[in-house]
């Protein structure tokens, strides 16, 4: 295994990481929560970098990158319906389209012997995903902060959530039209089941 597909298993591994600290009560474990996302989605960038500056390309990266994407991000907006932060239907979104597009490409794989890759819509919604997060962590953190050190408003929180609302409403917008785009361009491998 080459240390390209080597950050995209660590990045498997720091999502529970990052599920424990999230769901730890105290600032440090929230901070902590993102540093281990940010982390984790700097593998995500470090690994598809160094897979193509050193021609590391391999079936088993371009199968397993999207798939430790998937889990990383779903794992967080899981979290973030648990803690009411996000409207579960929105969730419910993100997965069906993550679920049905990987449907597919494990079907290619194992049926057709292709492995397809991502498209660039997709890498944009994954991108946009991954902002998201961020921004609710930002909140997390800072909400956590000031609860403990300093004080916190009923009027920020409102202002957070309606900021987080509309974020999540562009996002999942782009996450059904990178799906949508995805069944199209390969709309002959379906045609085929």
């Amino acid at each position: 295994m080459n240390i390209a597909n080597k950050l995209t298993m660590l990045r498997i591994a720091l999502t529970f990481v990052f599920m424990l600290f999230l769901f730890c009560h105290g600032v440090w474990a929230k901070v902590f929560s993102l540093v281990i996302f940010m982390l984790a989605g700097l593998t995500d960038f470090l690994d598809g970098f160094i897979a193509n500056k050193k021609n590391m390309v391999t079936d088993f990266g371009r199968l397993m990158d999207p798939i430790a994407d998937k889990i990383l991000v779903l794992a967080a907006f899981a979290a973030f319906v648990q803690m009411q932060i996000i409207e579960a239907w929105m969730f419910v979104i993100i997965f069906s389209r993550e679920i049905l597009i990987l449907s597919l490409r494990l079907f290619a794989l194992l049926n057709k012997g292709k492995v397809l890759s991502a498209a660039r819509a997709g890498k944009h919604k994954t991108v946009s995903q991954m902002l998201v997060i961020f921004s609710i962590l930002i909140f997390i953190v800072t909400k956590e902060v000031l609860l403990a050190y300093f004080t916190w408003n009923p009027g920020w929180e409102k202002m957070f959530r309606q900021g987080i609302y509309v974020l999540m409403l562009l996002t999942v917008g782009l996450t059904i039209y990178s799906g949508l785009a995805y069944l199209w361009e390969n709309r002959k491998i379906i045609t085929r089941l």
